[in-house]
């Protein structure tokens, strides 16, 4: 893949698509069953940014389509009054890490010409981060998502709204939901500005 600015590099969010298609840059190329590059509108105001694709996700091509998909769906249209066709969905790493471990940073490092290709070409007035990997990528931190979370951060003349990932809220229970509900609250209050 050539080097260079996202813009220089991709010229489409197809192109970027395409490329991804048959990416072999690291590991996790060699155990996947579908590039899971991400859905939605590219017209959207809002980008939810995962981890990882899942088994379901791999076997489908799609993000968040098991159990913490249907969760994230049923809250985005609560909270926020969005449907999937009124959002962007995809992940840092475009492929599975095996048993669904955490991805490496040399996974990361691969994927991320595919994240900022969505994210310019996007270009969402908000983005919500779910989870660990994606916060503290895009915010280049160490700092866990618990600290993280229940407030915005700029980013690249947009705004950031790091939350827990669904998958938290179905194993952490109330409390957990009850923080992620509010935190798609916010992203929603940022939309109306």
């Amino acid at each position: 893949m050539p080097t260079g600015t996202v813009a220089a590099v991709f010229a489409t969010l197809d192109e970027a698509r395409d490329v991804a298609s048959t990416c072999t840059r690291c590991e996790l190329s060699e155990g996947r069953a579908n590039v899971v590059f991400g859905i939605g509108s590219p017209a959207c105001e809002v980008m939810f940014i995962g981890e990882g694709p899942g088994a379901e996700e791999d076997r489908l091509g799609v993000p968040f389509v098991g159990r913490s998909g249907q969760l994230l769906d049923r809250l985005v249209t609560e909270e926020m009054g969005l449907s999937r066709d009124e959002i962007a969905i995809c992940n840092t790493v475009k492929c599975r890490p095996p048993g669904n471990r955490d991805p490496k940073p040399t996974e990361i490092e691969a994927c991320k010409p595919f994240l900022d290709a969505q994210i310019t070409h996007i270009d969402p007035l908000v983005i919500v981060t779910l989870g660990n990997f994606a916060a503290r990528l895009l915010l280049d931190t160490k700092t866990g998502i618990t600290k993280l979370r229940g407030t915005e951060y700029p980013f690249r003349d947009r705004v950031l709204v790091p939350t827990f990932h669904p998958a938290a809220a179905l194993r952490g229970g109330g409390v957990v939901l009850a923080q992620l509900r509010a935190d798609l609250v916010r992203a929603k209050l940022v939309l109306a500005r």
